[in-house]
């Protein structure tokens, strides 16, 4: 027997987009109940280290419409223009109340919030006009800014006296017409399940990276909601743009942050060229980040990489190299004192993981699977989207890395994402607690929870020969082989066969706990259908676009194509696998031009 809840809202995911948004719902006395699998300072959030884009103008001058230009160029002209304009006025006020708050930033001498240099960052350059070159725009906690924007607003939700449900999985949405009534979760100490009625329903849990192998992602950044969402037929927007950040750790992935080329770092192929002077003059290793990682896969391709397999390059942060290079944030000297104040976590990642000290000897790096541009796609107030024509789910929201608005386009500018999840999460909370106050109450079907509790008694009494670890890694390694930097028709084609192959396996799994307390085999057997799914949807959208645009670049379509491509994917579940659709991109301020740096 179910246990059932009843609350004006739910909030799904207790990361910077979920935590902001429950904040805004406590603030106006919404009865708000946060959901999430992890204890919510674990959330993936806490990860982020090297900032959030801000255009203060506290170390240098900068602007909201420079911070909008460059997130419109980062993304290769795919993003809407209309929300990086929004991203860029509210990411002032969004850092500025972030402060009030008490999160502790890092400080000028003249007692400021301290920024550093990021990918893809820019301004005019006076001497120069027509050229831009890199600017200070990323407000940063040293390079634990991630970790802090969630202890922080974790204690302001304990403020408000917002009601955490810690450790629940959620399995299903209550969706019946075309209206979020609640959703459908399970305990995972008790394995009980939870009936949640609520008016409305907020998605915050993060991206999908576990379809890769190479991920900078944590285990359970498994694309759930994202997936179930799609099962409930509401689409997914440009799921063929993934970005791979340049530098993760070799081999490993977790993430050696831009935040340790904005401090100075230089890449260095075997050679000991600076291959990024000749990639990228004006930017050089501060060119945006699917710029980065194709030009190092070039390097190695041209017989060019370091390490065991000759398939990463030197990442270098010793002071005398940068010093040497007068690389450093107005080529000023540096120390190693200085570096271990900025870059604390990243060096003992290095030392950790690597075995290098990287205050004596350069590093190994390679590109690692990171971000996901697309998603539920939602509205500028965040509401979600049931087709390409703007009509929505009523009462469903989504906001962070789950959801597509489209902020990023065809791929997201470093500490975009950290302001993207505060300032959608604070107006999905908004323009909630708007429908809330407009909205009366709908019924809840009692078979609502009948679907969720067959999937799990179905994986509980299977029998079948197949293995969930299995499975999993064969997809790994086809996503990571087959649907990675580089991309070709023949490769996909390949892939989508595989991932096909083992979706039907999938159908034959068994598992070995046939408990129901804290059992992580049901849970992991589980959240492979999700990424069974998005690896799918994933591949068949980027075979679906012939061209090559911000991170989907294709071998066999290596040119951008605004004729025929300036436009949203929209991947729609079918009986046939997937049925796309289109939306144009909204383009306000600024008309698409060819992105160099």
């Amino acid at each position: 027997m179910a246990t059932l809840h009843k609350y004006d809202a739910v909030v799904v995911g207790a990361g910077g987009a979920g935590l902001w948004a429950s904040l805004e719902l406590a603030r106006a006395g919404v009865n708000c109940a946060v959901l999430t699998k992890l204890y919510p300072t674990r959330s993936h959030t806490g990860t982020a280290q090297g900032g959030i884009a801000a255009a203060l103008g506290n170390m240098e001058e900068d602007h909201p419409d420079w911070h909008m230009y460059d997130t419109v160029k980062g993304g290769d002209y795919l993003v809407d223009q209309d929300a990086a304009e929004i991203l860029a006025d509210e990411a002032i006020l969004t850092v500025v109340e972030l402060e009030h708050m008490g999160l502790p930033f890092d400080r000028t001498p003249e007692g400021k919030i301290e920024q550093r240099r990021f990918g893809g960052h820019t301004k005019p350059d006076p001497a120069n006009p027509g050229k831009r070159i890199p600017v200070m725009r990323s407000c940063k906690s040293s390079d634990r800014t991630g970790h802090m924007i969630l202890q922080t607003l974790y204690q302001q939700n304990v403020k408000h006296e917002t009601t955490f449900f810690n450790e629940f999985q959620v399995l299903d949405l209550i969706i019946e017409g075309d209206e979020c009534r609640g959703c459908i979760a399970v305990e995972i100490a008790t394995g009980e399940i939870h009936i949640f009625h609520a008016k409305a329903v907020i998605l915050a849990t993060g991206g999908f990276g576990k379809i890769f192998k190479v991920t900078s992602n944590a285990h359970s950044l498994t694309g759930d909601l994202v997936a179930i969402a799609y099962r409930r037929g509401i689409p997914l927007e440009d799921m063929e743009f993934f970005q791979f950040h340049p530098t993760g750790v070799y081999e490993k992935g977790i993430l050696i942050s831009e935040a340790a080329r904005g401090e100075g770092g230089i890449l260095f192929n075997a050679h000991g060229e600076r291959f990024m002077e000749r990639q990228a003059p004006s930017m050089k290793e501060l060119a945006p980040r699917d710029m980065i990682s194709r030009f190092i896969f070039e390097e190695v391709r041209a017989g060019n990489g370091v390490g065991p397999h000759k398939d990463a390059v030197w990442l270098d942060v010793r002071p005398e190299t940068i010093n040497r290079y007068k690389s450093a944030p107005g080529g000023k000297q540096v120390t190693a004192h200085d570096l271990e104040r900025a870059l604390p976590d990243i060096l003992e990642f290095v030392r950790l993981y690597e075995g290098f000290e990287p205050m004596k000897e350069m590093f190994l790096i390679q590109p690692t699977a990171h971000y996901a541009m697309g998603g539920i796609p939602t509205d500028l107030n965040g509401r979600v989207l049931r087709n390409e024509k703007n009509e929505v789910v009523k009462g469903l929201y989504a906001a962070g890395e789950c959801a597509c608005v489209s902020v990023h386009g065809g791929n997201r500018l470093g500490t975009n994402s950290l302001i993207d999840i505060l300032v959608f999460g604070r107006r999905s909370g908004l323009d909630a607690e708007r429908y809330l106050r407009e909205t009366a109450w709908s019924d809840i079907s009692p078979k609502a929870d009948e679907l969720a509790i067959s999937q799990l008694e179905g994986l509980l009494h299977a029998t079948g020969k197949e293995s969930v670890a299995a499975i999993r890694k064969q997809m790994q390694l086809t996503m990571d082989q087959k649907v990675g930097v580089f991309r070709t028709g023949e490769d996909m084609k390949q892939a989508i066969s595989v991932i096909n192959d083992l979706r039907e396996a999938y159908q034959n799994v068994s598992i070995m706990d046939k408990g129901k307390k804290f059992n992580t085999d049901l849970l992991e057997a589980l959240e492979l259908g999700y990424l069974l799914d998005l690896a799918y949807v994933t591949a068949t959208s980027a075979l679906n676009r012939t061209e090559s645009r911000g991170a989907h670049a294709r071998e066999d379509y290596p040119n951008r194509d605004d004729v025929n491509w300036l436009k949203h994917t929209f991947a729609f579940q079918s009986a046939g696998g997937v049925e796309f659709r289109y939306k144009p991109v909204t383009i306000t301020k600024y008309q698409p031009q060819e992105r160099k740096y």
